[in-house]
C-alpha cells in the first residue's frame, strides 16, 4: 500500500490524538492519587470517570450545532487549544493550593474539559476520511489510530503511576500540561485538503447521490445525525450492533476483570494486571494486523467485521468457562486481533457509507449514544454480577456478541453495495 494514500495533515492529527490521549491518561492517574489522598475515599475517586463521561455525552449531544458552524479542523483546534488553557489554570491552582484546593472546582474544572474532549473523537474520526487521498488508505489511517490508541492505553496507565509515584501529583500535571501544549500545537497542522480526489469526494458518494442536508434551525440541526442513522439501514444496522456489543463490553471494566481473576481463576491482583496488559498488547497486535493486510481486506469491511466479531464471542466463552491462570492469559491475547478487527472494519463501514458534510453529524449521534449505552452498563452488569454470578456474566457478554453477529447476517442485505446505492439515492 502506498504511504502517500496518508496526507500530511493526517500525520498531523494522528500526532496530536496520541499526544492528547497521553495526557488524558497522565492526569485522570495523578488526579485520582490526588483525590484518593486528599479523601480517602473510593467514591470521590469514582466521581472522576463519571464526570468525564457525563460531560462527554452532553458534548455530543451539542456537538452538531459546532460542527455546522465550524471547519472540523478548527473545532479540533479549539477544543485542544480550550483543554490546554484550562489544564494549565487546573495545574496552576493545585500547584499554588495544595492541600486546600477545592475538589468542587477541580471536578468542575475536569467537567469543563471533558465537555470540550466530547466533540474530538466526532471531529477525529470524520476528519480522517478527509486526510486519505484513496480510499485503500481509509482503513490503513483507521489501524494507524487504532495502533496508537491502544499502545497509549497499555503504556499510559503503567508508565503514569511510576510517574507520579517517582515525582509526586503536582509535577506530573505540569508534565500533562507541556504536553496538552504540544497537541494543540500540532493540531495547528490539521488543514482539509480541497482537492477533488479526497476520499469525501468519492465516486461511492457522487454514484449514491449522498447529499446534507442542512437544516433550518438548531432543533433540526441537532437531529439530523440520528434521522440519518434511522433512515439509512446500513447505519441503523451497524449501530444496533455497536450498542449491542458495548452492552457487553463493560465487562473489561477493571472491577469485573478483578472479581473473575479472583473467582474463576484463584489468583491476586497481580494476576489482574497481567490479563490487562494481555489483552491491551493483543489489540495492539490486532491493529497491526489490519495494517499488513489492509490490501489483503480491500473492501471486505463487513465479512472481516463479521469474523473479528465471532472470534471475539467464541473466545470469550471459552475465557468464561476457563479456569487457568495461562490459558486464561493467552485467551485474552487472542481476543485482541478479532475485537482490533471487528472495531476498525466497522468503523470504515460507518466513514465510507456517509457523505463528508453529514459524517461528524452522524458520528456526534453515535457518540453520544454509546457513552449512555455504557454507563448503563455498567450499572447493569454490576447488579446481573451479583444474581447469576461472574462466570456467567461474561458467558452472557459472548451471548450478546453473538446476538450482534445475528443482527449483522439477518440484515445483510443492507451491505451489498448495489442495495445500499438504491437506498441511499432514495
Amino acid at each position: 500500500m502506498k504511504s502517500s494514500y496518508l496526507t500530511r495533515p493526517f500525520y498531523y492529527l494522528w500526532t496530536t490524538q496520541t499526544a492528547a490521549n497521553a495526557a488524558d491518561v497522565l492526569y485522570i492517574m495523578a488526579l485520582t492519587v490526588m483525590v484518593l489522598d486528599r479523601t480517602n475515599s473510593l467514591v470521590s475517586a469514582a466521581l472522576l470517570p463519571l464526570i468525564r463521561s457525563g460531560a462527554q455525552m452532553l458534548s455530543s449531544l451539542v456537538a452538531p450545532l459546532l460542527i455546522q458552524r465550524f471547519q472540523l479542523s478548527r473545532l479540533l483546534l479549539l477544543s485542544q487549544t480550550g483543554q490546554f488553557l484550562l489544564f494549565i489554570c487546573l495545574a496552576l491552582y493545585l500547584q499554588l493550593n495544595g492541600d486546600s484546593s477545592s475538589l468542587m472546582l477541580v471536578f468542575s474544572l475536569i467537567f469543563v474539559m471533558s465537555f470540550l474532549d466530547g466533540w474530538t473523537t466526532p471531529a477525529r474520526n470524520a476528519l480522517i476520511p478527509r486526510l486519505v487521498t484513496h480510499e485503500q488508505g481509509l482503513l490503513k489511517a483507521n489501524g494507524l489510530m487504532s495502533v496508537s490508541d491502544q499502545v497509549v492505553q497499555f503504556a499510559g496507565w503503567g508508565l503514569s503511576g511510576v510517574i507520579v509515584a517517582w515525582i509526586g501529583s503536582s509535577p506530573t500535571l505540569m508534565v500533562t500540561a507541556i504536553i496538552y501544549g504540544l497537541a494543540a500545537a500540532f493540531t495547528i497542522g490539521v488543514q482539509e485538503p480541497n482537492h477533488a480526489d479526497s476520499l469525501a469526494k468519492s465516486k461511492l458518494q457522487k454514484s449514491a447521490g449522498i447529499t446534507a442536508e442542512t437544516g433550518t434551525n438548531r432543533w433540526q440541526t441537532l437531529t439530523e445525525g440520528w434521522k440519518m442513522i434511522w433512515q439509512t439501514p446500513r447505519l441503523r444496522v451497524l449501530t444496533f450492533m455497536d450498542m449491542i456489543d458495548m452492552l457487553g463490553g463493560s465487562i473489561w471494566v477493571g472491577a469485573f476483570t478483578l472479581a473473575f481473576v479472583q473467582v474463576a481463576l484463584g489468583q491476586g491482583e497481580e494476576w489482574w494486571g497481567f490479563i490487562n496488559a494481555a489483552y491491551f498488547a493483543g489489540t495492539i497486535g490486532g491493529g497491526l494486523l489490519v495494517l499488513a493486510l489492509a490490501k489483503v481486506i480491500g473492501r471486505r469491511y463487513f465479512g472481516v467485521m463479521m469474523l473479528g466479531m465471532a472470534g471475539y464471542g467464541v473466545l470469550t466463552a471459552i475465557y468464561a468457562m476457563n479456569s487457568q491462570p495461562l490459558a486464561a492469559l493467552i485467551l485474552v491475547m487472542l481476543m485482541g486481533p478479532f475485537a482490533e478487527l471487528a472495531m476498525i472494519n466497522r468503523r470504515t463501514l460507518i466513514q465510507s457509507s456517509v457523505a463528508a458534510p453529514m459524517l461528524p453529524k452522524v458520528l456526534s449521534a453515535q457518540s453520544s449514544m454509546m457513552h449512555l449505552v455504557f454507563c448503563i452498563s455498567l450499572l447493569g452488569m454490576a447488579w446481573l454480577a451479583e444474581y447469576i454470578g461472574i462466570v456467567n456474566l461474561y458467558l452472557f457478554a459472548a451471548a450478546l456478541t453473538i446476538l450482534a453477529i445475528v443482527a449483522g447476517l439477518l440484515n445483510y442485505r443492507a451491505f451489498q453495495e448495489k442495495t445500499f446505492l438504491r437506498q441511499t439515492v432514495k
